[in-house]
Order: C-alpha cells, then structure tokens, then sequence
C-alpha cells in the first residue's frame, strides 16, 4: 500500500500538467451536470409556471437536440488539438449560464439548457475523457482515476454554495452569473494555457497497448458492431438513474421532508467515496484491464437505487451518496479506460462522442420520463426499485459483452498474418 502511495505521487508530480487540464475540465463540466440545474428547479418551475412533467419534458428536449449534435462536435477532436476545442467550447458554455439567469421566455430557457448540455455536460466532458484516453496508455486507469475527482469536487462544493447564495440575498440568479464568470475567466485560460503542451506516451506505454487493444476501429465498424449495444445496455445505467435522481432532488426533499441544507451537504459524502474507489478502480484497470472489472461495476448502483426506494430517515441519503460514489468512482474511471481498450485509439473522439451522445439521452429520457410517471402518481420510490432490478439484469449483459470481445480478440491473434 505504501509503494502504491508513493508510485502514485511520482505519476501525479511527473504529469501534473495534463492531469491538472483534466481535473479541471471535469471540474467545469458540473455546471452542465443535472445535479446542478436540479438545485434551481423549483425556482425555474416557480417561474415559468411549469409542473415535474412539464419541465422534464422540456428538459429531455433540450437534452436530446445536444445529443444529437454531440456526435458531429466530438469529431472535431479528432481534426484538431483538444485545446483549440476547449477555447471554442468554453465561452459558449459560460454564456449559457447567463442565459439561465436572464432567460426571458421558456424558449431561451430551452435554448440555455441545450448549451449547457452540449458544451458544459457534453463537450468539456468528451475533451477530459479523450485526452487522458490520448496522452494515457499503460496508467490510463491511474489518469483517469486522479482526473475524473473533478466532477466530484464540483458536486461536493457547489451544491453547498448554491443553496447558500440562494438562502442569502443574492438568489438563484447571481449563482448562475457567477458560474458563467467562474468558466470564462478562471476555466477557459487556465485550462487551454494546460493543454498546450501535448504529452506523448513513452514507447513502453505503446508496448501496453498493442498488448490491450488488437486493432482501430472505425466510427462506421462500431456502430455495425453488435457488442456495443450489448455494452451500451449497461453503461447507459448510470447516467439514466443518477439524473433522475439529480433532477428529481427537490421532489424528494419535499416528499419527505428534507432540509435542503443536510441534502447538499451529503453530496461531499459522494465526492470523497468517488474519489477513493476511483484510485481503486484505477489500479485495478492497469493490472487486469476494464474487462475484466465490466461485469461487477452496476452492482453498488443497484443498492444505491434501491436505498433512495426503501430508506426513509435522513441518514438513508447519507447511504445513498456513499453507494453512489462508490458506483460513481468505478464508473468513471472504468468507462474512460473501457472504449480504448476495446476499439483502439485512432478514432477515439468519434467513437466516444457517439457513446456519450447515448449516455446524455439516456440522461434526457430519464427526467423526461420519470416527470411523467410522478404526474401519473407513480412515486420516485416505487421508480427507483424497478430501475435496482435493471442494474442487475444488465450486469449479464456486461458479461457477455466481455466474453465477446475477449474471444474476438483471442481469435484475432490466433489468425495468420496478412500479406
């Protein structure tokens, strides 16, 4: 334990510079992350005279227009350096924070929350995700695993500040001007000036990664491949429940009682779990690869979803939140190492846009959807125990997708080579 300590001080102090570039865009894309829209929902709903349904509605729009358009902006990184998409996607990210504040209509207020979703949730995410996938071969595990926290901070401090500005006299308004001032003055330099400097993988790095990935696949080859549905079954899981969760928080505060404050402050309980089983994930990763750990990653989501469904004290958020991160720490780190070890590194900003693309409807239907369920009378609760038994039928199906790209891969090394 102790050399894993210090190995991993040596990996942070001798790359500080791409991680820091990570941390930070991960850290940034919170305020496109529905957990954060979600701490002014009652407000919007208050404002634009909107229920749980019709909001929703207008949520899963809006979230869909940004998946839809996130397949043909993730290509962009792969035509270009990651710093060129950051200094074109951050200013429209931060812009779309104003417009949440200053939105006049229900059709700006749209329009604000595509932006958020495509540039803020969507894009500043693709750019952390296929860097680090990039610049990270043999600790790509380890990469990830110390980047992706950045999320998690943003989600262990910003509720707390926003519900605090919104208890002071500033309101909820302020919170979102400051977001938009916080992206464009202190994210967008910080983070392009970081990523200037590419960093290029040492030759014993390339050596792991023929070992882990047999070939480059194309965008058009992966969506012909029948196993990326199969994956997709299982990884879209997270995505799907944390959302509704997220977005849902005040209902579940009001349904049962809830001080706001005690919620935001178990948000940190999520952060700091995140962050420690994600080291683990990591770890585990470099020595054995994503596939093997694919088939286990839903199993702490199912508890978790099944927590918010049967535990009603307050301490059951507590519960809740530990679960989450534990889930939310594998999932990260696991899916940000799982595509380039599945379908190589040539295509990797097509590829993972495409995925994403899937996870951010899966995060559209979800609020869209259980909006509806709650105006039909069927409560979060009740919502949260079917989508616990999901997780566990989709784990078979993360198992078999292992098996299927492991077997491929076998038989593609036992074939004789071309001339």
């Amino acid at each position: 334990m102790l050399d894993f300590g210090r190995d991993t001080f040596r990996f942070l102090r001798d790359n500080a510079r791409w991680l820091a570039a990570g941390f930070l865009l991960t850290l940034f894309s919170t305020f496109g992350q529905t957990f954060f829209i979600g701490l002014s929902g009652n407000e919007l709903r208050a404002t634009f005279h909107l229920s749980d349904g019709a909001f929703g509605g207008l949520y899963m729009v809006a979230t869909l227009a940004s998946a839809l358009s996130l397949p043909w902006l993730g290509r962009m990184l792969d035509l270009m350096p990651g710093w060129k998409v950051a200094r074109f996607v951050m200013p429209i990210a931060a812009l779309a924070c104003v417009l949440v504040a200053i939105a006049p209509n229900i059709l700006a207020l749209v329009l604000a929350l595509y932006l958020l979703r495509l540039f803020a949730q969507g894009m500043m995410s693709e750019i952390a995700y296929t860097q680090i996938g990039r610049w990270f071969i043999a600790n790509r595990g380890r990469a990830m695993a110390l980047t992706l926290p950045g999320q998690q901070v943003g989600m262990a401090v910003l509720p707390i500040v926003v519900v605090l500005i919104e208890r002071g006299s500033g309101g909820w308004r302020l919170a979102w001007i400051a977001s938009g001032a916080l992206v464009a003055l202190v994210g967008l330099p910080s983070i392009t000036a970081l990523m200037k400097v590419e960093r290029t993988p040492h030759s014993r790095e390339h050596k792991a990664s023929r070992r882990r990935a047999g070939r480059d696949w194309t965008r058009a080859e992966v969506l012909r491949d029948p196993v990326l549905y199969l994956l997709l079954l299982g990884v879209l899981g997270p995505s799907f429940i944390q959302t509704i969760v997220f977005f849902e928080q005040d209902y579940l505060i009001d349904l049962r009682h809830y001080d706001p404050l005690i919620f935001a402050a178990a948000f940190p309980v999520m952060a700091v779990t995140n962050a420690v089983f994600g080291l683990v994930c990591g770890h585990l990763i470099d020595r054995f690869g994503a596939l093997r750990l694919l088939p286990y990653f839903l199993l702490p989501l199912a508890l978790a979803a099944a927590a918010v469904a049967l535990i009603t004290p307050v301490w059951g958020v507590y519960l809740f939140m530990f679960l989450l991160g534990i889930s939310s720490g594998l999932t990260s780190t696991l899916l940000g190492s799982l595509w380039p070890e599945v379908y190589g590194l040539a295509n990797l900003g097509g590829i993972r846009a495409i995925v994403v693309s899937a996870m951010v409807m899966s995060s559209a239907v979800g609020p869209g959807l259980s909006g509806l369920l709650i105006d039909a009378g069927i409560a979060l609760p009740t919502q949260m125990l079917w989508l616990s038994a999901w997780c566990f039928a989709a784990s078979v199906a993360l198992a078999v997708a292992a098996w299927r790209v492991r077997l491929r891969e076998t038989d593609a090394a036992a074939a004789p080579p071309t001339l």
